[in-house]
């Protein structure tokens, strides 16, 4: 399986991960997951983005005011022949929200790169089909992100900071 990881930096600063970093938590993600098992090979892009920027994106797609930490735009290939096969392959967009992620780190007692990686996987997991609209699919969802942050070096992200 070939996985190819665009990132775009719309900002940049301390503690904002390196492409290398997004690429490898995005990969990781991808090869755990059922869905990317059939697939050969897989492309997505992930842009770093500031709270102008999240926020009208979650205005025009989400209609909810504010910016959120990670917005996830899967692909759905037209039906059209005149597009290649590598089209078939793009799984989607990530919007990351830097200084959410930030904060959300902070209030939360986190390690910013742990929470950075949580958001390329949980994004990228949106990106194969994973949702977490009810109980079922978020219990789902919540087991696989906690296996493939362990199996990358990061603590269960769902764990209260006083349990850690």
């Amino acid at each position: 399986m070939s996985i190819a990881v665009h990132t775009q930096y719309a900002l940049s600063g301390l503690g904002i991960p390196t492409a290398t970093e997004i690429e490898d938590w995005a990969k990781a993600a991808i090869g755990a997951s059922a869905h990317a098992r059939e697939q050969l090979d897989a492309e997505l892009t992930v842009r770093i983005v500031d709270e102008h920027e999240g926020a009208a994106l979650n205005q025009a797609y989400r209609q909810r005011s504010g910016a959120t930490n990670v917005l996830s735009f899967p692909f759905t290939p037209p039906m059209n022949p005149l597009f290649g096969a590598d089209v078939q392959n793009y799984l989607g967009d990530l919007v990351i929200c830097a200084p959410v992620v930030a904060r959300e780190a902070y209030a939360q007692g986190k390690d910013l790169t742990a929470h950075w990686a949580h958001m390329v996987v949980h994004g990228s997991l949106h990106l194969l089909g994973y949702d977490h609209n009810d109980d079922d699919q978020a219990k789902a969802m919540e087991a696989l992100e906690i296996n493939i942050l362990i199996n990358i070096g990061y603590a269960n992200p769902y764990l209260e900071t006083d349990d850690v």
